[in-house]
């Protein structure tokens, strides 16, 4: 299509490394009256050769091409060399892990590859104008992700609450748990009877709010808690 004389025109680059597809973004880019297609790649590693050489505003790339998140590497080095290129993500997924490695590789907008023509061309010019927005179906993603952070945060929070009540009995059977031992012999370690052991463990577990053991060593294990009681417990071995 013949191009507005003195209008501006976003160069755009085109990755993608089905043929069939290739070609239909192409044309799209090609065929808007604000758009120049100055070029197209079929894997982002001749994507980021491409950016190098022809300086586009705008990349419309795919996700997987010779490998999964290829497209996802490809957008973090361009972005690390030329910062100014706006990126978009072309793809079929809308997992959350995705999209959210999308966009923390720096693209500025994700669109699949089944949206309508329109759909796509404004994403190209947002993203152009640095007015990308962030769509319906991001928006509930990220909320759910920012609930999922707050959830954890809370959770750790009261982990270290109870951490920091632990007796020091309870701090030595936990580190003989995170050290696989068994009900049989933590008791003969600690040269009490089983049903002793049995009773401070139903202690722990009442206080981490767990139903099993196992819980509560994933629990340390997540927390990277484990040299501290390491630490504790050995310090208290050393006073005895």
């Amino acid at each position: 299509m013949q191009k507005q004389p003195g209008s501006m025109i976003i160069r755009v680059l085109v990755v993608e490394d089905f043929d069939i597809l290739n070609e239909h973004f192409r044309l799209m880019v090609d065929t808007a009256e604000d758009m120049e297609l100055v070029g197209h790649a079929f894997s982002g590693k001749a994507a980021c050769d491409m950016v190098e050489r022809l300086k586009p505003d705008v990349v419309l790339m795919d996700i997987e091409m010779d490998f999964k998140h290829d497209g996802i590497l490809a957008a973090k080095k361009t972005i690390q060399t030329y910062p100014d290129v706006r990126i978009i993500f072309l793809t079929v997924h809308e997992d959350d892990e995705t999209v959210f490695s999308a966009f923390d590789s720096g693209a500025v907008d994700y669109v699949l590859k089944t949206a309508e023509e329109h759909e796509i061309l404004d994403s190209i010019r947002m993203a152009y104008n640095g007015s990308s927005p962030i769509r319906p179906e991001i928006a509930y993603k990220i909320r759910n992700e920012f609930r999922r952070i707050r959830h954890n945060q809370e959770s750790l929070l009261d982990s270290i609450n109870v951490l920091s009540q632990l007796t020091p009995t309870e701090m030595e059977i936990i580190d003989l748990l995170l050290k696989h031992k068994k009900i049989s012999e933590i008791a003969a370690e600690r040269q009490v009877e089983m049903s002793t052991i049995k009773s401070q463990i139903n202690i722990l577990l009442k206080k981490f709010n767990k139903s099993r053991t196992k819980e509560i060593v994933n629990l340390i294990n997540e927390m990277g808690a484990v040299p501290f009681f390491r630490q504790v417990n050995k310090g208290d071995r050393a006073a005895r």
